[in-house]
C-alpha cells in the first residue's frame, strides 16, 4: 500500500496512525532468518501449530506455577508488587490504583521560564512556544540537584505534534496535502519538538512543582538550538551541507522518543522517526516520493527517507533533500545534552550509529564500562548495544570520550537460546570498501546496512531496552503486523500480531559488555483468554493484568521491572486503554502482571522513570483524545481540535487534550508498590 492510499484510509483518525501504518511497511530486504523463525526453531513447529508449549518448555519460560489451572481475578497475591490492581477500561480520564496520587505536573504550553507568556491556544507563536512546554511528551529522566534528591532537573523529550487537536481550524495536514500548513504554523510545531529542562522541587506536603524561574529551565528544538556531532561520521563528506561546509554542527534535534540519562548526570535524547520530517519536490508517476536521481538513493531507501509526513520542507531547505541531499545523515542520533549548563551546546554522537533510535539506557558493566542499549523501532529491524572502550570515572562528565570511543554491536538470536553480539567494524567482516564502506564513518551513518551485511536477526519492532541487575537486558518488542503465516511459533509474535512480547537477555558471566548470553521469552502479550490470539501468561495474571504492545520499561529501586504500553489505535482491539503494568521477572510468579495505571482515551503511556528513593515516579501522556478515538463508545469519530474525545487534563471547553507529565507519590507518603 502506498502512503495516499494510507492516509486516506478511514480506518486511520490522524496523521500520527497514518504514520504508523505506513511505517508497518519494513524498509529491511534482509527478512531470510526473522526472530520468529529463531524462536521457532528454538522450541519446535509441532508445538506452533498446536499452540501450546511443552511441559518443560513452558515451565522454563514461567516457573511451576504456569502447569497450574488460572485463578479467577486473580491479583498476584503475594508478589513483589504491594498495591490494588486497578481495573481495565477506557475513559476520558487517567485512573492510579488505590492509595496512590497521580498529579499533573507540567502541560504542553505551560510556560517554563520567568520571561515566558501564559500559553494562549487560539494565538500560538513559535517565539512564545520556545519558552513553553513542548508538545507530545514522551522520554522523562531526572537529576538531583541536592543531596536529599528533592531538588532536581526533569528532562522530558517532545517526540512530535498532532495538528488536528494543536490548532484551531486547521485539521489533518497530511490528508488535506498541508493546504493549510504555513510557515508560521511550521514553525510552531518545531518549536514543540525536541526537549525541555526544567528544575522542579518537593515541598513539604511531598508535592512536586515547577521551579520557573530556574536558571536552568530551557528548551531543546530543531527550530533553533546548536549542536555539534562526535565521533566517526564527525566532518565527514557525507555530513556536510550549504550551512554546514565543516560537517560538524547541526541545527536541533527532531522526533525524540524514549532517551536515558548517563552515570554521570547527562540527558541522552534518541532520535526516532527523523525520515518523516523530510521532503521532496519530486514524485513519480504514482506520486510517489522520486529519489532515483538522489546520490544518496540506496541509504534513503533503507530509512525510508524522505517520509514527508511534515511541510518543513516547504519552507525550510534543509528539509528538502532535492536542495540538501546529506541533511538526513545528520539525523537518527544519540544526543547527549548536559542539563546543568544551559550554555553547553548539545552532542550528535556518531559512535552509536543511525537508526530510528527508540532509546538509550545506560549501564555500567560488572567490568566498569559504559553500555548503551538502543532498539531500531521498525518491524524487522535490530537490536543494538554500545560499549565503551574505557571505564566510567568519577571525573567523567558531559562530552565524555566513552561515548564516542567505543564498539557498536548489533544482535543475532540463535536456536539454541543464545545471543551473539556482532561489532559493526570497518573492516570487519564484510564491512569493507568492496561493500561500500570505506570508512568507520560510513559503517555509522549506514548502520542498518552494515547490520544487514552481517546478518542480524530481524527483529519484531524493537523498542526500549532495560538494562537490569546482574547483566539482564529486558527487550520491549511491540508488534509486527507484517509477520507471515508461516513465521508463526509459540513463543513469539503471532502472524499479523498487534500485540508483542518481551524478550530477556542474560549476558555471559553477568557483565553487560559481554559480546555473548543467552535470552528467553518473558511474556507474549495479548488476551490469554482468546486462544487466537496465542498469549502466554503466568496464569496468576488477572483479566486486569495482561496487556498488549509494551513499549518502554523502568526498573525502580527495589529492581522490578515496569512496563508501559503503546498500543496506538489498536487499542480497540483490547479495549483498554495504555498504561503501566508491574510485570514479574522471576520465581514462581515470573511472567505476572498487575495494572497500577491508565491513560485517558486516545493517550500513550511514556516514560516511566522512579526516582532514585522509590517515592515518585514520573509518566508521561502524550497525544491524550487521538488515537483510535473512533472505537471510543459514545464518540466514535475521530478527534479535532474543536472536538475532542477528551478534554485531558483541563477539562476546560475553551482548551484541547494536552500532552502532560503526572507524578505519582503514595498518600502518606513511602516507596510506591511497598
Amino acid at each position: 500500500m502506498d502512503r495516499k492510499s494510507i492516509i486516506n484510509d478511514p480506518e486511520h483518525g490522524n496523521k500520527a496512525e497514518a504514520f504508523e501504518a505506513f511505517d508497518d511497511i519494513p524498509t529491511n530486504p534482509n527478512l531470510g532468518r526473522t526472530i520468529g523463525d529463531v524462536i521457532n526453531a528454538r522450541y519446535g513447529r509441532r508445538d506452533v501449530m498446536k499452540g501450546i508449549l511443552g511441559v518443560s518448555a513452558t515451565t522454563a519460560l514461567f516457573g511451576t506455577s504456569a502447569m497450574i489451572a488460572p485463578k479467577q481475578a486473580s491479583a498476584a497475591a503475594g508478589g513483589r508488587y504491594n498495591f490494588e490492581e486497578l481495573t481495565w477500561g477506557n475513559d476520558e480520564e487517567h485512573h492510579i490504583a488505590e492509595g496512590y496520587n497521580a498529579d499533573i505536573l507540567l502541560r504542553w504550553g505551560d510556560p517554563i521560564t520567568a520571561d515566558a507568556p501564559e500559553f494562549d491556544v487560539m494565538n500560538q507563536t513559535a517565539e512564545a512556544q520556545l519558552k513553553q512546554f513542548g508538545y507530545n511528551n514522551d522520554y522523562v529522566g531526572f537529576t538531583a540537584l541536592n543531596d536529599e534528591g528533592t531538588r532536581g532537573l526533569l528532562c522530558v523529550n517532545h517526540e512530535y505534534t498532532n495538528e488536528e487537536v494543536m490548532f484551531p481550524g486547521l485539521g489533518r495536514q497530511d490528508r488535506a496535502d498541508f493546504e493549510g500548513m504555513t510557515r508560521e504554523l511550521v514553525d510552531i510545531e518545531m518549536a514543540a519538538h525536541g526537549g525541555s529542562v526544567v528544575e522542579i522541587a518537593q515541598g513539604d506536603d511531598g508535592k512536586w512543582a515547577l521551579v520557573r524561574d530556574s536558571q536552568y529551565n530551557r528548551r531543546i528544538t530543531p527550530h533553533s538550538t546548536e549542536m555539534t556531532i562526535s565521533g566517526p561520521a564527525a566532518g565527514h563528506a557525507r555530513m556536510k551541507t550549504n550551512a554546514d561546509p565543516e560537517g560538524m554542527t547541526v541545527i536541533g534535534t527532531v522526533n525524540n522518543c524514549a532517551g536515558g540519562m548517563t552515570p554521570w548526570g547527562t540527558y541522552l535524547m534518541a532520535e526516532e522517526n527523523f525520515h518523516g520530517y523530510f521532503w521532496t519536490d519530486k514524485v513519480d508517476a504514482e506520486g510517489k516520493p522520486d529519489i532515483s536521481e538522489q546520490p544518496e538513493a540506496a541509504s534513503m531507501k533503507r530509512y525510508g527517507v524522505p517520509g514527508r509526513w511534515y511541510a518543513w520542507g516547504q519552507y525550510h531547505d534543509r528539509w528538502n533533500i532535492d536542495k540538501e541531499p546529506n541533511e538526513p545523515n545528520r539525523w537518527g542520533w544519540i544526543v547527549e545534552v548536559d542539563p546543568r549548563n544551559p550554555d553547553a551546546a548539545p552532542i550528535k554522537h556518531t559512535a552509536l550509529g543511525r537508526f530510528r533510535h527508540e532509546g538509550a539506557e545506560t549501564t555500567i558493566s560488572s567490568s566498569g564500562r559504559l553500555v548503551v542499549y538502543s532498539g531500531d523501532d521498525n518491524r524487522f529491524d535490530y537490536q543494538y548495544k554500545y560499549v565503551s572502550n574505557g571505564t566510567v570515572t568519577d571525573d567523567a562528565g558531559f562530552g565524555s570520550s566513552l561515548l564516542s570511543d567505543g564498539t557498536l554491536y548489533v544482535a543475532r538470536f540463535d536456536a539454541d537460546g543464545t545471543v551473539e553480539w556482532m561489532p559493526l567494524v570497518h573492516g570487519e567482516g564484510p564491512l569493507t570498501a568492496e561493500n561500500g564502506f570505506d570508512s568507520q564513518a560510513d559503517v555509522m551513518i549506514d548502520t542498518r546496512v552494515a547490520a544487514d551485511l552481517l546478518g542480524a536477526t530481524p527483529m519484531d519492532r524493537p523498542e526500549d531496552a532495560q538494562p537490569g541487575p546482574d547483566g539482564t537486558a529486558y527487550l520491549m518488542l511491540t508488534n509486527n503486523t507484517r509477520r507471515k503465516p508461516d513465521q508463526v511459533n509459540a513463543a513469539n509474535p503471532r502472524a499479523e500480531s498487534s500485540f508483542g512480547h518481551i524478550i530477556e537477555i542474560k549476558e555471559d558471566g553477568g557483565d553487560h559488555a559481554s559480546p555473548k548470553g543467552t535470552w528467553s521469552i518473558l511474556v507474549k502479550c495479548g488476551d490469554p483468554a482468546i486462544a487466537e490470539v496465542g498469549a502466554q501468561w503466568n496464569p496468576e495474571t488477572s483479566e486486569n493484568g495482561w496487556f498488549g504492545s509494551p513499549d518502554n520499561a523502568a526498573i525502580d529501586a527495589e529492581g522490578r521491572l515496569w512496563i508501559s504500553t503503546d498500543q496506538g489505535s489498536g487499542w480497540g482491539k483490547t479495549g483498554k486503554s495504555d498504561g503501566l503494568y508491574a510485570l514479574e521477572t522471576s520465581g514462581e510468579l515470573r511472567g505476572t502482571s498487575k495494572l497500577f495505571f491508565r491513560c485517558p482515551v486516545g493517550g500513550e503511556l511514556c516514560g516511566p522513570y522512579f526516582h532514585d528513593s522509590g517515592e515518585t515516579l514520573f509518566l508521561a501522556v502524550q497525544h491524550p483524545g487521538t488515537d483510535g478515538t473512533k472505537d471510543f463508545k459514545g464518540f466514535e469519530r475521530n478527534s479535532t481540535f474543536e472536538d475532542p474525545a477528551t478534554r485531558w487534563p483541563d477539562f476546560d471547553p475553551a482548551m484541547p487534550p494536552r500532552p502532560s507529565v503526572v507524578v505519582v507519590t503514595k498518600q502518606g507518603g513511602g516507596k510506591i508498590a511497598v
